[in-house]
């Protein structure tokens, strides 16, 4: 019988295809990126962190923002005193849901340093985002890496970002609007998320709105195809109305959508903000406030506002840099329109696209050197490392100092201490204070009601009908810089200041914080 050895089977192995072999590679990029990203973002978040309490002072805003939020969590509503949708209210049932822990770990903290320490997080996903928004825009690793050290490390920014705004929270959800909509994966749901991610910072901060075109750049050019950019289109919309519908719902339950007698109201609120507040003057009239305004942030920091300016007109001329440099447009335009108010936190919204237009322009100019003229690229590179060696570091290493060494508010901590532990009959003292310490009071055991933020004192009809005598009702009032800016216009804060003797000083000068009993027996 005859038999045959089988046959050899021959194996043939086929070379991986071309996105299996890109695979790896893309794995590698996007570990790199997260070292890279993770890194420079823990740096810059222990600077941050460095002496947060200390500098800069604690200011009234910050204060109304945290009591905001411990009314969220205290289930009071959505403000310690009556909501009357001067802002959206999502920014601080955000930071209901950080400061507790803050709160719980340093219960001796001043509570507005505290709520400083819950802002941290908000920070780091600004930065992290920062990141991956100048990876999306094919920044080299190291111009993205520039872009988050450069919004990180300016002193103005370093100043701004310790503090409980508002604006930080829109900045981080518009900016996570951007990636998505820079997605390279380009699926709808991305879109969808990014118009979400918008209607959420809007809910944050109103004024983020002026942002949101460059979201729809963004959009434009990554869905390059024709026939999906209805759909992507389509999709951010439909995020943003599912997600932005809430807040008129809202009003319109509880009967506060229009204006009318006896309530506040969503409407009512928009009017005063666009028709009725008061301006802050022109930016280049000397002595108005918009002008006082920039000239502070100027001190802080020229070299992010000025590049930034330079910088965003040039990135408008490259198709890869258009969405960033269209959102730094319509902000630094606002912000330089004669006549319209100026918050002194709104620059926190233009500094990240100041950052990233910087960047940008740099990387730009640096591909664009001709790849055979290698040495230029490398000379280039040369003198701008030259240039922030000898001009911008210096000056970011003296803003920066400050921040990290001066202690600004032992004045704050100090009335916050004599409050909690020397005040006479403070269990059932009526005490007039500044949203710096209206919480402080109330967690030290004063009665919630007989703790009066100074503002309300003269505006809140409610807050007027518990003090049937007017300001003899009152038993001590603490005079701080903010209380004492314009009493004029706060009659009653008027009278009490006049009516009323230092009974404790701490801090010097015109930051000094006095502890007044008030002299009821005066005409």
């Amino acid at each position: 019988m005859t038999t045959f050895a089988e046959a050899p089977t021959e194996v043939i192995i086929l070379p991986p295809a071309p996105e299996e072999r890109a695979a790896p590679a893309r794995k590698r990029r996007s570990r790199t990126d997260l070292y890279v990203a993770g890194g420079l973002t823990a740096v810059v978040l222990f600077l941050l962190a460095w002496n947060i309490t200390g500098f800069p002072t604690l200011s009234d805003d910050e204060g109304t923002y945290l009591a905001q939020a411990w009314a969220v969590q205290q289930g009071e509503g959505l403000a310690h005193y009556t909501y009357w949708y001067d802002h959206p209210p999502l920014a601080w049932i955000q930071l209901a849901g950080l400061a507790w822990l803050p709160a719980v770990v340093a219960p001796d903290l001043l509570a507005v340093a505290a709520g400083r320490i819950a802002m941290l997080p908000v920070v780091a996903a600004s930065l992290v985002l920062i990141y991956v928004i100048g990876r999306r825009l094919q920044f080299s690793r190291w111009a993205a890496a520039l872009a988050l050290l450069t919004f990180g490390l300016s002193p103005l920014a370093l100043t701004m970002n310790r503090q409980i705004y508002l604006d930080s929270f829109a900045v981080a959800w518009m900016l996570g609007a951007l990636a998505l909509a820079l997605s390279p994966r380009k699926h709808l749901w991305h879109y969808a998320a990014a118009g979400a991610a918008t209607a959420v910072a809007v809910l944050s901060k109103e004024t983020m709105v002026l942002t949101a075109p460059a979201v729809l750049v963004a959009m434009w050019q990554n869905a390059a195809k024709t026939s999906t950019r209805p759909w992507a289109f389509g999709g951010y919309v439909s995020g943003i109305v599912l997600v932005g519908v809430f807040y008129p719902l809202y009003a319109l339950l509880r009967g506060e959508l229009f204006p009318g007698d006896g309530h506040v109201s969503l409407i009512g609120a928009w009017q005063f903000q666009l028709m009725s507040r008061s301006g802050s003057g022109t930016v280049f009239d000397e002595g108005s406030g918009s002008n006082s305004l920039i000239t502070s942030w100027l001190y802080y920091d020229t070299v992010i506002l000025i590049a930034g300016l330079v910088a965003t007109v040039v990135a408008l001329a490259v198709r890869r840099l258009r969405a960033p440099a269209v959102a730094a447009t319509i902000l630094a335009v606002v912000a330089l329109r004669p006549g319209g108010y100026l918050p002194a936190m709104y620059v926190v919204q233009i500094l990240p696209f100041f950052a990233i237009v910087i960047a940008g322009v740099i990387d730009e100019g640096v591909l664009r050197l001709k790849p055979r003229r290698i040495w230029w690229r490398w000379a280039v590179l040369g003198v701008a490392a030259l240039t922030a060696l000898t001009l911008v570091l210096p000056r970011w290493y003296d803003g920066n100092r400050r921040a990290l060494t001066t202690d600004d508010n032992a004045g704050y901590v100090a009335a916050a201490n004599y409050l909690r532990e020397q005040l006479p009959g403070r269990e059932t003292a009526t005490v007039v204070v500044d949203d710096v310490l209206w919480l402080d009071c109330v967690n030290a055991g004063y009665q919630r009601e007989k703790v009066i933020w100074f503002y309300k004192l003269d505006l809140d009809t409610a807050v007027a009908a518990t003090l049937p005598d007017g300001w003899r009702d009152v038993d001590y009032i603490v005079s701080t810089p903010v209380l004492r800016q314009d009493p004029t216009s706060l009659p009653t804060v008027n009278k009490l200041l006049t009516n009323s003797t230092a009974i404790a000083t701490f801090g010097p000068g015109e930051g000094r914080i006095e502890i007044r009993r008030v002299d009821k027996e005066k005409p």
